[in-house]
């Protein structure tokens, strides 16, 4: 891939945190790929480094040492400031606890990002991210007058309105019952296949994993492989022999 068509560069990133009197390494010299309009599933053990890898390319955490670049900016030559205003205009990220604020509407709530980067919303381009996610006539309605996947697929909205480079999951479906994750899954699949939306998802469900393009699999930090076109069966597979060998 090469830098044009590449929305997510890791560069052999460490992340380490201090616990205790010593120190934990989340991730080990890791590099990855995600390339602009594909769907990434990151999966691996519990402590694998998955949730890190996540917010070290969202911005949220600096790595240690390392180099990462979103939408050809390189987030260590940003101050936090600058850092922040990419959040907000060029990332999106989309949590399992769906996160809304409980007293805005749906409409209100997708809004929020746009208010919050100090832009006017305007009310069409909130109605589209809507119509995007299936829940046009949902506008006015409130989170506990939604289902969890309504509220989730609000949630996604939110992250689309400010039309991301990127969009981060995740976990997205571990909140929700098996039909439910697999509309919000297809909503996922439908952004990367119609609008080119670039996607990485950290999972642990391989029928969520095999709605992607590709999976890539960690372990100690590292990676320890992928998988392309994958299908349930395959990633189950992976996965057994992965955490057979840590």
């Amino acid at each position: 891939m090469t830098g044009i068509d590449t929305s997510v560069v890791l560069e052999s990133v460490t992340k380490s945190y201090r616990s205790g009197a010593g120190e934990v390494t989340a991730l080990d010299g890791l590099t990855a790929r995600f390339g602009h309009g594909t769907f990434t599933a990151v999966m691996g053990p519990s402590g694998s480094g998955k949730s890190t890898l996540l917010q070290c390319a969202a911005g949220l955490e600096r790595p240690t040492s390392g180099r990462v670049v979103v939408a050809g900016q390189d987030l260590a030559r940003l101050n936090e400031r600058k850092l922040t205003e990419l959040r907000r205009s060029r990332i999106g990220f989309v949590f399992q606890a769906f996160n809304l604020m409980p007293s805005l509407t749906a409409e209100q709530n997708i809004a929020l990002p746009l208010r919050l980067a100090g832009r006017r919303p305007d009310r069409h381009t909130v109605r589209q991210a809507l119509e995007a996610v299936g829940l046009a006539d949902r506008a006015t309605h409130r989170p506990a007058e939604l289902s969890g996947g309504q509220q989730q697929r609000v949630a996604v909205a939110r992250a689309l309105v400010t039309r991301p480079a990127v969009l981060f999951a995740d976990e997205p479906t571990g909140a929700l019952d098996a039909h439910t994750s697999r509309e919000v899954l297809r909503l996922l699949r439908t952004l990367v296949d119609r609008h080119a939306q670039t996607l990485v998802m950290v999972t642990h469900d391989p029928a969520a994993a095999a709605c992607a393009d590709r999976v890539l699999f960690l372990a100690d930090g590292r990676v320890r492989g992928e998988l392309t076109d994958p299908d349930a069966d395959s990633v189950v597979a992976r996965m057994m022999l992965l955490e057979a060998s840590c």
